[in-house]
């Protein structure tokens, strides 16, 4: 069979994203919120939904790999170079920013369907900040000092080649791992009969299989086995070169790049470019469907800053943890690298902080 074109992977991936932004908006699928319903209601209803997104993506993933439609190996996140200051110090930051700026880049790109006019300022200061710290003056200090904190598994940072390094069988420990973690957390969430809500089973099991959509779109469907100008495997129209799914930090640097360099022929949409750009699109649609459509703009001087300042440390924590809550905590998650899950504790841990620091400030001030 004749390889697709990249037009053709790059039209899937923005429906993957319109999909993942409708469903966004309507379940109110929100990772920051998750973790607010949290400290400051004890409600799990959304963490839940988080959680049940992951468990999804794990099974889907781990099939897709099973049966050899994708190599998770092919991905960014499984490589032996575990740069854990990396993790800590870029998801601790991200989940600082996320609770400044009012949820993380996919609630960003699924508020600008909405027409909320501070996800924009939001969306520019994050992917200049994110630019920076790819290829800019805080580049430098990513790569001269935290990515230099690491430590080397020769035969990779998933939980499946640790468990393997024990005794295990290959086979053995990717299953166990897979059903394990991926079918425990899914059993987890719906374990609970009040999670058990429509718009909770869309959001979570929704946004799962996007992630699984978006894993075969690229690796499967957009790969190439030998591209006829280098003669080596390729995946058509992935900025790292790499098999991808769905992340939105870099993506939105990308999407800067682009507009900015747009006489530029080198610079072209990519895979994460348009699912961002569907993403935006599916909240849109969704929002003028239901009569939802509404401006908004920022109530304060320190309304502004809040979201200024948490739009930075998430363009910078984004780019050093290599990715976000969807991007390290569901699809990095997905391939179930070491990185990713400790990425995943490190947003949780900055997010929770920061929201019990406001809630003091906001009890002190009353």
């Amino acid at each position: 069979m004749a390889p697709v074109s990249a037009t053709t992977v790059l039209w899937l991936a923005f429906a993957v994203g319109f999909v993942f932004g409708a469903i966004g908006q309507k379940t109110h699928f929100c990772t920051m919120g998750a973790v607010s319903d949290i400290v400051n209601m004890g409600d799990w209803g959304r963490m839940r939904m988080w959680l049940l997104a992951i468990g999804v993506a794990i099974l889907g993933a781990g099939t897709l790999h099973a049966t050899g439609q994708i190599d998770l190996g092919k991905s960014i996140y499984r490589t032996p170079n575990f740069t854990w200051l990396s993790y800590l110090v870029g998801g601790t930051s991200f989940g600082i920013g996320m609770v400044l700026a009012s949820g993380c880049g996919s609630k960003t790109l699924i508020r600008i369907g909405g027409g909320n006019l501070k996800s924009v300022v939001v969306f520019l200061t994050l992917g200049l900040v994110a630019y920076m710290t790819m290829r800019g003056i805080f580049g430098i200090f990513r790569v001269n000092v935290l990515d230099k904190a690491a430590l080397i598994f020769p035969a990779g940072q998933d939980i499946p080649a640790l468990l393997a390094a024990i005794g295990l069988t290959h086979q053995t420990a990717f299953w166990l791992a897979v059903l394990g973690i991926g079918g425990g957390l899914t059993a987890f969430c719906l374990a609970n009969r009040e999670f058990r809500t429509f718009d909770n089973l869309l959001g979570g099991l929704g946004i799962g299989l996007m992630v699984v959509t978006a894993w075969y779109v690229s690796g499967h469907i957009g790969y190439i086995a030998e591209h006829p100008d280098t003669l080596e495997e390729a995946f058509m129209a992935t900025s790292s070169g790499r098999m991808e799914s769905l992340s939105f930090v870099a993506p939105l640097a990308y999407t800067l790049e682009l507009l900015m360099l747009w006489s530029d022929t080198s610079r072209t949409v990519t895979f994460g470019i348009a699912t961002a750009l569907g993403v935006i699109a599916g909240s849109f649609a969704w929002n003028v469907l239901t009569r939802n459509f509404r401006w908004e703009g920022f109530a304060s001087v320190e309304d502004t800053a809040n979201h200024l300042v948490g739009a930075a440390l998430m363009g910078f924590g984004g780019v050093v943890a290599m990715g976000c809550t969807v991007g390290q905590g569901i699809t990095g998650f997905s391939t179930l690298a070491l990185g990713s899950i400790v990425t995943f504790g490190a947003i949780l841990a900055g997010a929770a902080a920061t929201l019990k620091l406001q809630y003091r400030r906001l009890m002190r001030n009353a």
